[in-house]
């Protein structure tokens, strides 16, 4: 599978610079920032969270980064979520691989949340909708195109070793 179908239509359509960068197939966030050589901190890794009533959000991290739901349902606004599990949510991207979908929950009718510590001066990279490809793109692009809710609720790797 290449990059998917919906996103290149729509980054074409909307004029965007972007580039297709291809690697190695790997399955992890880590992995695919450490293969493609690109910082953990500017590789989004996308989590799906459900809400008690079964409604999913997009949640967009830098790769090194862990959620903190507690910070995100103050953010989000709303008061029970639980991460989802890939088979829950699988059929929401019929055109992606399973666990690689691209930070765009706006294509998919979701709303996405965003990690305020993006770079947002920087490159920004992520899954084409498949395991061996990424794309890099401005992020102000990005956020220009998607309008994500950006908060802070992401985990650095220090924070989390100095909490246990």
């Amino acid at each position: 599978m290449a990059v998917n179908d919906r996103l290149k239509r729509f980054l074409d359509e909307q004029k965007i610079e972007y580039q297709t960068l291809p690697h190695q197939e790997v399955f992890t966030a880590q992995e695919v920032a450490a293969i493609s050589h690109v910082s953990g901190r500017q590789l989004a890794k996308v989590l799906m969270v459900r809400e008690a009533g079964g409604d999913y959000l997009m949640v967009v991290l830098p790769a090194a980064c862990r959620v903190d739901l507690g910070a995100l349902r103050t953010v989000a606004g709303r008061r029970r979520l639980s991460l989802a599990a890939e088979d829950e949510f699988g059929r929401l991207f019929p055109d992606c691989e399973l666990g690689a979908m691209p930070p765009f929950g706006n294509l998919y009718g979701l709303p996405v949340y965003i990690d305020a510590c993006f770079p947002p001066a920087q490159d920004f990279f992520f899954q084409a909708g498949n395991h061996h490809e990424v794309v890099r793109m401005r992020y102000q692009e990005y956020e220009r195109l998607v309008k994500p809710v950006v908060g802070e609720f992401c985990l650095h790797e220090r924070e989390k070793s100095r909490s246990q």
